[in-house]
């Protein structure tokens, strides 16, 4: 059976009342936004898989050619160091260059290939890439600890995200766990000192909202669960068809979503618009509190989407994305990586002679300056 559209659940006004009540506005004012969001989360799912075939089709050839291109660009300057004619400034750009090639490409190939790369590396920073690796990675740790507050433990692994993501995690799992366990010591400690009657009272009037909100969602709930129990069923197809809605029914009351359920009576034809439009004013308030609910929970998963997406695929946290703008932002990146590997071909040529290595140094030289300077 076809999921009615969110827009087919709305109040509207009747002949007797031309306009809606503030409630009933918020109402369909809330819907309307759940339906947006839905549409956002329906478009992220279409979007990221066209987005992943799409970067494996293009990206990924590009990005194996530009490893390619860079590791000859690292055996040739490695090969012309010692050519002759070449003074010691234009050495010196040359092994700053070979060393920045090398560390990069050391973190992108295969357990094979580390050991030559490292010993060119060695060869031209005068240092020990590992020793060097490990005094950074030790530098990061301290920084992270110090900003964090945390003590991130020896058998964490600094040159993973994920493992130090992990871990971190724990920790502040850890902390919370403490520091509820704390605050849970204080308010039995409070509990047993004598409250004042303002006290009780707001604490009985929380607990009456939360019941009523939750009697509010059972209440329709009980209606789709009565009329959908399998076991009442004879026919065997029937039986069938109404254990999957049931399981959908129990789906949407253990997250309290009221929207699903309502959804779902609508489906079912257990609400028609009258009955809409006649939602008592008390129990319009406790549905419109818990659509709230829903909307901010939307909104918390679009943004998990989001970040997920530009952590995979190596976009700035701070990027704006959408559904609807990530195959432009996908055709400017094949765009700007054919164009860098153009340029390490044209790069390239100049080793066929000394003066154009020598001219082509240079200009190496100022980009390694001003990139100094910032």
């Amino acid at each position: 059976m076809t999921k009615p559209k969110l827009s087919s659940i709305s109040i509207a006004p009747e002949h007797n009342q031309p306009t809606l009540s503030k409630g009933q506005n918020t109402f369909n004012t809330l819907l309307e936004k759940i339906e947006k969001r839905r549409m956002r989360l329906s478009e992220w799912d279409t979007a990221v898989p066209a987005f992943h075939q799409q970067y494996q089709h293009e990206i990924v050839p590009l990005e194996q050619a530009s490893r390619d291109l860079r590791n000859k660009m690292l055996q040739r300057l490695d090969q012309s160091f010692d050519a002759k004619g070449l003074s010691k400034t234009e050495q010196d750009t040359m092994a700053e260059l070979i060393c920045t090639l090398a560390a990069d490409l050391i973190e992108q190939c295969d357990k094979g290939d580390e050991a030559a790369l490292k010993a060119i590396y060695n060869r031209y920073s005068h240092a020990d890439y590992d020793s060097e690796t490990d005094a950074e990675l030790d530098s990061i740790k301290s920084e992270i600890e110090a900003m964090l507050g945390v003590k991130l433990g020896d058998d964490v692994d600094l040159r993973s995200p994920d493992d130090i993501m992990e871990h971190l995690h724990a920790q502040v799992e850890q902390q919370q766990a403490q520091e509820e366990a704390a605050q849970a010591l204080r308010q039995e400690d409070q509990a047993q000192r004598k409250k004042t009657a303002r006290q009780r009272a707001a604490e009985a009037r929380a607990e009456a909202k939360k019941k009523e909100l939750s009697l509010s969602i059972r209440q329709v709930y009980r209606k789709l669960a009565s009329a959908l129990h399998p076991d009442r069923e004879t026919d065997p197809q029937e039986q069938k068809r109404k254990t999957v809605l049931m399981q959908r029914v129990n789906d949407a009351y253990s997250k309290n979503n009221l929207l699903q359920l309502l959804e779902l009576q609508l489906e079912l034809e257990h609400i028609d618009q009258n009955s809409l439009n006649n939602i008592d004013d008390e129990r319009l308030k406790h549905y419109n509190k818990i659509l709230k609910e829903q909307v901010s929970e939307l909104d918390q998963e679009i943004l998990y989407v989001e970040q997920r997406f530009k952590q995979s695929y190596g976009i700035s946290p701070y990027a704006s994305v959408s559904p609807t703008t990530i195959g432009r932002l996908l055709s400017k990146e094949v765009s700007a990586r054919q164009q860098a590997n153009l340029g390490m071909k044209q790069d390239l040529s100049v080793f066929n002679d000394v003066r154009q290595l020598k001219v082509w140094l240079k200009i190496v030289r100022r980009s390694l300056a001003s990139m100094h300077e910032e």
